[in-house]
C-alpha cells in the first residue's frame, strides 16, 4: 500500500473528508519530513507510509477535541500535532512551539513550503514564552513530559476558558493521580488510529476543580 492509499484510507476510518489538495499537502510534508530527517534527525519512524500512520494519522485523531481559534502546539518537535493539524482546520489559527533550534528551523521551512499562512513558529521554552496580546483556547501536547510538567510550565498561556489537550500512549492512570488543584480533567478520550495497534489516549483538562478530588 502507498503512502497516499493509506492515508486516503485513514482519513476515510477517522471519518475526516479532507480535499484532495489538502491530502496532496499532507503527503508533501511527509515528503519533507523524510527529506529532512536524514540530517536533523527529527524522528525515529524512517519510513514514509509508516509516517502516515504513526505521524499524520495519529495527530488527525485531534481534530474532534480542538475547541476556539488560537491553537498552541507544545514541544512541536517536527510538527506533530502542529502542521497535520493546521492542515487539516485552515480556519484556525496555530503556534508551534519548541526549544530545538534544528526542529524549529526545519517547521518554519516546512510552514512556508506548505502555504500555511496561519502558523507561527516560535522558538522559545515554553515557561519563557510571553505572548504580548494572546492565550490559546487550545493548548496540545504530543511528547512533552508529564502532564503536571505541562500545566505548571504552559498554564500562563491558558484562555480562562481554554483546554490542555495532552496526546498520551497507555491508560495514563498515575499521572491523573498528580493533577494539581485548580485543574479537572474533564475526558480520557480512548483514540483508534488508523493501522496503528499502540494505545493512544488524549487528556482534556481545564481550569477549575477537579470534581473527583477532595
Amino acid at each position: 500500500m502507498s503512502a497516499a492509499q493509506r492515508l486516503e484510507r485513514g482519513l476515510q476510518q477517522l471519518d475526516l473528508a479532507l480535499p484532495s489538495d489538502t491530502q496532496a499537502r499532507l503527503l508533501q510534508y511527509v515528503a519533507l519530513l523524510h527529506k529532512w530527517n536524514s540530517v536533523y534527525n527529527l524522528t525515529a519512524v524512517r519510513d514514509p507510509e509508516q509516517m502516515i500512520t504513526r505521524h499524520i494519522l495519529d495527530s488527525l485523531t485531534v481534530v474532534p477535541f480542538l475547541r476556539g481559534e488560537q491553537v498552541l502546539d507544545v514541544g512541536t518537535g517536527a510538527g506533530l500535532p502542529g502542521i497535520p493539524l493546521a492542515l487539516a482546520c485552515p480556519d484556525l489559527r496555530f503556534v508551534l512551539l519548541d526549544a530545538n533550534a534544528k526542529k524549529s528551523r526545519f517547521v518554519t521551512q516546512a510552514a512556508a513550503e506548505l502555504g500555511l499562512g496561519a502558523v507561527e513558529v516560535v522558538r522559545s521554552r515554553v515557561e519563557d514564552y510571553r505572548p504580548a496580546q494572546r492565550r490559546f483556547d487550545s493548548i496540545l501536547s504530543r511528547a512533552f513530559a508529564s502532564i503536571t510538567d505541562m500545566l505548571k510550565l504552559a498554564g500562563h498561556l491558558c484562555a480562562e476558558h481554554g483546554r490542555f489537550l495532552a496526546m498520551k500512549g497507555a491508560y495514563p492512570m498515575a499521572e491523573l493521580e498528580t493533577i494539581e488543584p485548580g485543574f479537572q480533567v474533564e475526558q480520557v478520550a480512548h483514540l483508534e488510529v488508523p493501522g496503528l495497534q499502540a494505545e493512544r489516549h488524549l487528556l482534556v483538562i481545564s481550569r477549575g476543580e477537579n470534581p473527583t478530588r477532595t
